[in-house]
């Protein structure tokens, strides 16, 4: 149950900031919002503000943003009831389209024909009159409550997100990776501020009985050099070491203002398989708050570069089992919660990171398909048509939902059954 709940909390968190950045960036660029949701499933609770509606819904999957769109507008199909709320100049503010037993204060109507894209009129018989047919002026930012309840603001062309400029397009879609980068950025920042400082070339102390300790390294002894290649950091000791692939190395140190020389035969451990090779003794930790500052945004920087060449091998050598789905990342999340906090918040930056760079990835129905047919748009300086753009989106969709189905199975017999 535990395991089950860090993966929500992680999902939802990757989630809700990926769609955060698409909500921020389209209010910025004047694109109406229609609906910002934390959860998926029934509503179990809606607020209306700035002609967005919030929502929270019952099953904690992360969430969505509903921009305002072709697909999207509000539609009143033909020989529905409904009940019309009229404002201070009989223009119509709220339509009350959800069939419920309870409906608003208003006018029953009998839509004959609806239009709340263009003209923004409504025609319709008045209680139930068909001898007199009325049309209603309709309030620019008029509100309406879907079947399922929730209450909207209508989407004129004008509001519109195809209706934008493509900057203003290719801001929104580029939001939401870009946010999940610098998710991943801050968190490995208050990682590196949670985790012990990171070790330095200074010897914090030494292992008993490993060959620090018996060539006569001590506490305090700085290691400035690992056969006559300048050492400035304590990562630079253990590419040094594995360099010297066991055999002996000539460390100097500086001890009390000078310069010692030790000839130390390095101890060859096996760790997941590999070998690694270590002078045992321990970093004296750098616990300023400069330095773990820099070694987040470092970690950062690195983890950013070892995805994008991870993503650049996974299309020159394609393999299922570079990939992982939800239930993939959430035996990860469970492995990783286990080992403690620090190493969850590690797991959760890496993640979003990951995340933001693949949804870059220019494949249809990922948000790099749009920012490519934003490019495209760009370059030949006209929409490209609504309908071949749907087509692309119908397609990615489908390679998308393919691929979802063959990584789960593969991260289901891989971590449950192999």
């Amino acid at each position: 149950m535990k395991g089950i709940l860090i993966f929500l909390v992680v999902f939802g968190i990757l989630v809700f900031v990926h769609e955060f950045g698409h909500f921020i960036v389209a209010k910025k660029c004047g694109i109406l919002v229609r609906e910002f949701s934390i959860g998926m499933g029934p509503k179990l609770f809606q607020k209306m503000r700035a002609k967005t509606t919030y929502t929270i819904r019952w099953l904690p999957l992360g969430g969505y943003v509903r921009l305002a769109g072709p697909d999207d507008a509000a539609k009143i199909d033909p020989g529905t009831t409904v009940v019309l709320q009229l404002d201070d100049q009989n223009k119509v503010k709220r339509i009350d389209a959800s069939g419920s037993q309870m409906p608003i204060e208003g006018i029953p109507v009998q839509v004959n024909a609806a239009d709340l894209v263009d003209a923004l009129t409504i025609q319709g018989y008045e209680n139930g009159d068909e001898d007199q047919l009325k049309t209603y002026s309709v309030d620019h930012d008029a509100t309406i409550i879907e079947q399922n309840g929730t209450e909207l603001l209508i989407a004129p062309r004008d509001t519109q997100f195809q209706e934008a400029s493509v900057g203003k397009k290719f801001a929104t879609n580029f939001a939401g990776p870009f946010m999940n980068i610098v998710l991943g950025f801050v968190v490995f920042i208050i990682w590196s501020l949670a985790a012990p400082g990171a070790p330095t070339t200074t010897v914090g102390s030494t292992i008993a009985h490993q060959p620090a300790q018996v060539a006569g390294i001590k506490a305090n002894d700085e290691i400035i050099a690992i056969n006559n290649k300048k050492i400035s950091n304590f990562n630079q000791i253990a590419a040094e070491l594995a360099e010297s692939k066991g055999k002996t190395v000539e460390v100097k140190v500086k001890r009390d203002n000078k310069v010692k020389k030790f000839s130390i035969k390095p101890k060859v451990n096996k760790i997941d398989g590999q070998k690694v090779y270590q002078l045992g003794f321990y970093g004296k930790p750098d616990n300023s708050l400069g330095a773990k500052i820099s070694r987040g945004w470092n970690t950062s920087i690195s983890t950013t570069g070892l995805i994008f060449n991870a993503v650049g091998n996974l299309f020159r050598h394609f393999s299922l089992n570079k990939l992982s789905g939800p239930v993939g990342i959430y035996s990860q999340t469970v492995q990783v919660s286990n080992m403690g906090f620090t190493y969850l918040l590690a797991f959760l930056a890496m993640i979003s990171i990951n995340l933001g760079i693949v949804n870059l990835i220019p494949i249809p129905g990922l948000d790099g398909g749009k920012l490519l047919l934003n490019l495209i748009q760009l370059i030949i300086r006209k929409p490209i048509p609504e309908d071949k753009e749907a087509i692309v989106d119908v397609i990615g969709f489908v390679i998308l939902l393919l691929l979802i189905v063959a990584v789960t199975g593969n991260d289901i017999y891989r971590y449950f059954i192999k």
